[in-house]
């Protein structure tokens, strides 16, 4: 497995492991997540270099070799499997063989989507239906990417990728779609483009399916799959009186005229209440019971680096969050807002892939302008080359608040101290999350001691 760290290719690791297949792969850097899967029995090298593939895996007839679209072109690893005529397929193309013909859920959406994944499989794991869940995050329940159930009639929940166009490789009997912000124009070319591709996912559900997506979303509806929107408006699934409760978010659902009081999420955020919805119609499709439904939200952890606390006492509050598109940046400082209202929020963000800081400059500005502090790292390249002229100093430029500053990531620590702020957002795609524990240690010995 070329690529083998991320979280969407690890997840598919355990999945084969568990099934009993040997299971080995290269990535560029040791994290927490390969650790784990070392200890659990899978090898994994960290230099793209073939002397370094194990014997076992230079059997053709006997090795797959699945790889992420995020690795670079010119792999050298890659390129030698090619070259051997080794059978090679893309992480979606494995993920969509593996479920063909078992009864799933597919969450798609710009946004959204690997919180709204792992609430769907929570629900329908905390409800007793069998179920197997690809996430890509790890879920807080079950600290782990991977959800498994072995059962022959379990149910599937899959985080449906845009990217490269991978989610059409699926055929769920359930689709949601949470977002549809335009994003990964590099791959789309247009926003046109991009809302059709959507609209081909959600044609793949089968005749008496459902097709669950928020109200709004220009998707063109079957006669022969039950759609069901969410929202606020008028839509089939609604929230309303929505407040913020000592950290939770407590709010009321409308079913099509039914009233069901008092939804508690402890994963804060309007954005989360939407999520919620979207795993309440999930839930009500597959069968279950509103008031298992509302049972299982309430207990609900989250997913990590999603508004994931790592630092909380009276003097200072630190999140980190996965937000890497202007509008999952404006809902994230929102969520902070609305839980913080009379307090100091910085952010730090990290730029992720020169072209989508090229493409989304201006929203990037408008929501990072949120915060009453903005911090700005470099931009983290992942597979791309810089681009002339774009850079986090133009993005900086950009932000209309007197309060902002480029930092560099080993000064960070030191940085966040000496703005003295109440509340501290870490965010981005990138290696960002790497930054959590210098800052953690950095407030601990500055507030605690």
């Amino acid at each position: 497995m070329a690529g083998i760290g991320g979280i969407g290719m690890s997840a598919l690791a355990r999945w084969f492991h568990a099934y009993g297949y040997k299971v080995a792969g290269y990535d560029k850097t040791a994290t927490a997540l390969t650790r784990e899967l070392e200890e659990e029995g899978i090898l994994i090298h960290y230099q793209d270099n073939v002397d370094l593939i194990p014997k076992d895996y230079l059997d053709k007839e006997n090795t797959q070799v699945v790889y992420t679209p995020a690795l670079p072109q010119d792999h050298a690893e890659l390129a030698w499997f090619r070259a051997q005529g080794f059978d090679i397929k893309k992480r979606s193309e494995v993920l969509g063989l593996i479920t063909r013909g078992l009864p799933s859920v597919a969450v798609a959406g710009t946004h959204g989507k690997t919180t709204t994944t792992s609430m769907v499989a929570h629900v329908l794991h905390a409800s007793g239906v069998p179920c197997t869940a690809f996430m890509g995050g790890v879920s807080q329940n079950y600290q782990s990417n991977l959800l498994l159930n072995t059962s022959p009639d379990a149910w599937v929940v899959i985080e449906a990728d845009e990217y490269d166009r991978s989610f059409l490789r699926l055929e769920p009997k359930v689709a949601i779609v949470t977002t549809m912000d335009p994003d990964h124009l590099d791959i789309y070319g247009d926003e046109g483009e991009f809302v059709r591709t959507f609209n081909e996912f959600a044609k793949k559900v089968p005749a008496g399916g459902a097709l669950i997506y928020r109200e709004g979303l220009p998707l063109g509806d079957s006669p022969e799959v039950s759609a069901v929107t969410f929202g606020t408006g008028t839509a089939d699934i609604k929230a309303y009186d929505i407040k913020a409760d000592n950290g939770w978010f407590v709010f009321n659902v409308n079913i099509q005229g039914k009233e069901i009081n008092n939804v508690r999420l402890q994963v804060p955020g309007m954005h989360n209440v939407m999520n919620a919805l979207a795993a309440f119609a999930a839930g009500r499709a597959v069968g279950i019971s509103d008031e298992k439904i509302v049972e299982a939200i309430a207990t609900y952890k989250g997913v990590k680096r999603r508004f994931e606390y790592f630092f909380r006492n009276e003097k200072c509050i630190a999140i980190d969050d996965y937000a890497h598109h202007p509008a999952e940046v404006e809902a994230c400082l929102s969520a902070v807002r609305a839980l913080y209202p009379e307090k100091h929020i910085t952010a730090v963000f990290q730029p992720h892939l020169y072209s989508r800081t090229r493409d989304f400059m201006g929203g990037f500005a408008d929501s990072l302008a949120i915060a009453d502090h903005i911090v700005l790292l470099d931009i983290y390249p992942a597979r791309e080359k810089p681009i002339a002229g774009v850079s986090s100093e133009r993005l900086l430029g950009m932000i209309q608040k007197d309060a902002k500053t480029l930092c560099s990531k080993e000064k960070l620590a030191d940085a966040l101290v000496e703005i003295g702020t109440d509340v501290i957002v870490t965010m981005g795609a990138g290696d960002i999350d790497r930054m959590v524990e210098p800052i953690q240690t950095k407030l601990k010995e500055v507030y605690e001691s």
